[in-house]
């Protein structure tokens, strides 16, 4: 059939749907050894480090029995359990595996434990389609891939996914495809650190940003496909083809993983940092960077209280938080350099009482990954806070990274927070993130998931890798940092609106997706996109999707706001400047260089 483009059928409404999980199957355990220490008098019993990682990380070897019976057990739990409280990790230890096919449903991660992706090898695909959702491929959301080598069965392995699931450290020895059987509407996506020996064809994929990574095609776009440090990656060419290629990424450190070292047994790798990055880190096998056997961190399960969390952070250990859902009645608090917050299986932090979850110190190195946020029935002022107000340290040569953190306010249950996350350590780095204000599920309404702001970036020289922020009730990107990047930017504007008056911005038509402070003097964007769907009232009108200081040292490159089937309109893409949208066409407007 010919390939989709611009001219799609405009994507509709994501389609409320949820369905509750299934209690977990019989599981194969896998563990370290716990350090448990004797307790001083008059002091608490100091917390192990170790142990094993519960129900819901299954763990399988090349000699383990039934693998494929146990892989479609969980995903006929997950297929369509958008809502659930099913969390599962899946992981497979180095060696061969043959005639598979894991299809991933909502919250299942899949991980091969060698250092290398080569080191664990499936001779068959890790996929995931849209059949659950006629072929609507648009709320294929919460599920990765990790560390694995895949020699597709049919020469092609499937990822037809939306937001807030990584492909990461990956090796297709193959083509992969990223949109659902029959080339229905998809929204994604993000790869890392991958090899995509074949052609990479997205198909009907409106988005995608891939970094450091190295592929062998790349077939179409549609609106907005961003490559940086990418080998084999498309020549530059916005707004068409819609490809915004860099070199090169400024700054990148790949996100910690588990794997099985011999001699030691379960360890957490910790890559290093990279300047000017191209390419896999992996290339020659071994990857560079540090790793922290298990025996130093808190291996924790979901009941565990906010307390003992924190005790576990203050005697020193990281926290390797196992699948499931967390209930917090106080931050988790992170004030220790290098400290590590892993989340397996998209372990769901939750506020119970308006607080926020997580705070770190304007402290050097903190990994924090693999984490789902949700929002709490009472709202929380902020969910995520990286570094106090005011912090000012110089954080160069060994940032805070905050990879897979994804944040969700509403859709599971009700939640409000007036911002998801703040950012106010220099150098931070933010690597794929999606921030969410749910416009379907459960929970949900203009008032009632209220959610005005989604980042909040205070802190100077901070760097966006793969950026998702939806539906905020304002403005959803705010950055008032000096020397702030992102590379790559989706946005979509909060469909419930119920009318101009409620987005009215002042004597301005709406809220910008993505502005830049009044007093900023040096930022630069590559690939940013803003779409508006404003079905409950189409009337509406947005003066632009974004808005910036008008210097020679603020700049955007590539830059489309796009109305989606005529639901709402744009009358420019940055400030004053851009042609507006019109009509039913879902056309892009784009600006390719600003100012």
């Amino acid at each position: 059939m010919p390939l989709p483009d611009s001219g799609l059928p405009p994507v509709g409404r994501r389609t409320v749907l949820g369905a509750a999980a299934a209690s977990a199957p019989v599981v194969l355990g896998l563990s370290a050894r716990a350090s448990a220490a004797p307790s001083s008098r008059g002091k608490p019993k100091l917390l192990p480090g170790g142990g094993d990682l519960g129900p819901n990380v299954l763990v399988f070897d090349p000699s383990t029995p039934g693998i494929q019976a146990k892989l479609d057990e969980v995903f006929q739990q997950q297929e369509s359990a958008q809502f659930g409280t099913g969390r599962y990790a899946l992981l497979f230890k180095p060696g061969t595996y043959n005639g598979l096919n894991a299809q991933l449903g909502f919250y299942t991660s899949i991980m091969g434990l060698g250092l290398s992706p080569d080191d664990t090898t499936i001779n068959g695909d890790v996929t995931v389609d849209a059949g659950w959702f006629n072929g609507n491929a648009t709320q294929n959301f919460w599920r990765s891939a990790e560390n694995l080598a895949l020699v597709p069965a049919n020469g092609t392995n499937r990822w037809a996914v939306a937001q807030a699931a990584p492909f990461r450290r990956m090796h297709v020895r193959g083509g992969l495809n990223l949109s659902p059987t029959g080339y229905g509407w998809a929204s994604g996506g993000y790869i890392a650190d991958s090899r995509i020996d074949g052609q990479v064809g997205p198909y009907s994929q409106q988005q995608w940003y891939t970094r450091d990574s190295a592929i062998g095609s790349w077939l179409n776009g549609v609106w907005n496909m961003v490559f940086s440090g990418v080998e084999g990656a498309p020549a530059q060419s916005f707004p068409n083809p819609p490809y915004t290629t860099l070199d090169t990424t400024p700054v990148s450190r790949e996100k910690p993983f588990l794997y099985v070292d011999g001699t030691f047994g379960l360890r957490v790798f910790l890559p290093e940092k990279r300047t000017n990055a191209r390419g896999v880190t992996w290339g020659n096998g071994t990857p560079r960077g540090t790793s922290l056997p298990l025996s130093q961190f808190y291996v924790a399960k979901p009941g565990v209280s906010a307390a003992t969390l924190n005790q576990a952070l203050k005697q020193g250990l990281h926290l390797l938080l196992t699948p499931g859902i967390y209930h917090l009645d106080q931050p988790i608090q992170v004030n220790r350099a290098n400290t590590v917050v892993l989340g397996l299986g998209y372990a769901t932090l939750l506020p119970t009482n308006g607080v926020t979850v997580l705070r770190v110190a304007d402290v050097d190195g903190v990994r924090l990954a693999g984490l789902l946020i949700d929002a709490g029935p009472v709202n929380s002022p902020t969910l995520l806070e990286i570094g106090p107000r005011g912090a000012w340290r110089d954080h160069s040569a060994n940032p805070t990274t905050v990879q897979d953190v994804f944040v969700r306010i509403g859709g599971a249950g009700a939640g409000k927070a007036t911002t998801s996350m703040v950012i106010n350590n220099r150098h931070t780095i933010v690597d794929h993130t999606w921030v969410w204000r749910a416009d379907h599920g459960d929970g949900v309404g203009w008032d009632t998931n209220r959610a005005d702001y989604g980042i909040v970036v205070n802190g100077d020289d901070v760097l966006c890798t793969g950026l998702f922020v939806e539906h905020f009730n304002k403005y959803d990107v705010q950055w008032y940092g000096e020397r702030g990047r992102t590379i790559f930017f989706q946005n979509e504007k909060a469909y419930d609106a119920p009318d101009q008056a409620a987005i009215q911005n002042g004597s301005v038509k709406g809220y910008a997706a993505y502005k830049v402070g009044d007093g900023v003097t040096a930022h630069e964007g590559w690939g940013l996109g803003s779409y508006c769907y404003y079905d409950v009232d189409p009337t509406i009108v947005q003066h632009n999707g974004f808005t910036a200081p008008n210097r020679p040292g603020v700049r955007f490159h590539d830059l489309l706001v796009v109305s989606l089937g005529g639901k709402g309109q744009y009358e420019h893409v940055i400030n004053d400047t851009g042609t507006p949208t019109s009509g039913t066409s879902t056309v892009p407007s784009t600006v390719v260089s600003y100012p």
